[in-house]
């Protein structure tokens, strides 16, 4: 069953089982171990991983840890399961067990109670949040292709120089060859050329 308008818990309410947090976080953005704010958890794992498959550490040690009774949290169905079969097999495998899962984001408890709706409602949310996340990715890949025909535009893995292929640059600039072959033999923008022509690559 699913419960669409479950309060949230708050300071000092008491509670049957342990209300447990899952939080997966980049490991570049500490301010995402926020997403549970405003709870008191008994206990919460943290994983800093990518949410690609369900080999990670604390999810893992999650499983283990919890009992019937008690309710799983987490921000949204993505810190769970990237994709809908992961988070069906995550979710189903917890409730199978006595567990409850709570997404808050999405406003959605399930208890495990087998009915249609139940599972209506996890596919469809699942499937949702995996193609948000799948126009993400399509977005950000058309930017990059469009950024890489602006010469330079492209901030991706930065091609630097040592010191003597800097030295030889500058010798083969100087003697006149063609700035742009140059860039292109070396892996470089013009611009970045540029730079270590003027010595500020050096």
């Amino acid at each position: 069953m699913v419960k669409a308008k479950e309060p949230k818990v708050t300071k000092g309410q008491r509670r049957a089982g342990q209300l447990v947090g899952y939080l997966r976080v980049s490991s570049l953005d500490q301010k995402e171990l926020r997403q549970l704010e405003g709870f008191t958890l008994d206990k919460r794992f943290v994983d800093k991983a990518s949410g690609k498959d369900l080999h990670r550490p604390q999810l893992e040690q999650l499983t283990g840890y919890v009992r019937e009774g008690d309710t799983v949290i987490c921000h949204s169905m993505d810190r769970l399961a990237r994709n809908l079969d992961d988070l069906r097999k995550v979710v189903l495998g917890f409730t199978d067990r006595g567990v409850h899962v709570r997404f808050e984001k999405e406003n959605l408890t399930f208890t495990g109670e087998d009915s249609p709706m139940s599972h209506l409602l996890l596919s469809v949310m699942g499937a949702f949040a995996q193609f948000e996340r799948d126009l993400i990715r399509e977005r950000q890949r058309e930017g990059i292709a469009l950024a890489k025909l602006r010469e330079g535009a492209y901030v991706g893995r930065k091609h630097c120089l040592n010191p003597a292929q800097a030295k030889d640059l500058r010798r083969r600039v100087a003697a006149g060859e063609s700035k742009t072959a140059l860039a292109g033999e070396l892996g470089i923008s013009r611009q970045t050329l540029y730079r270590y022509v003027a010595g500020a690559g050096k």
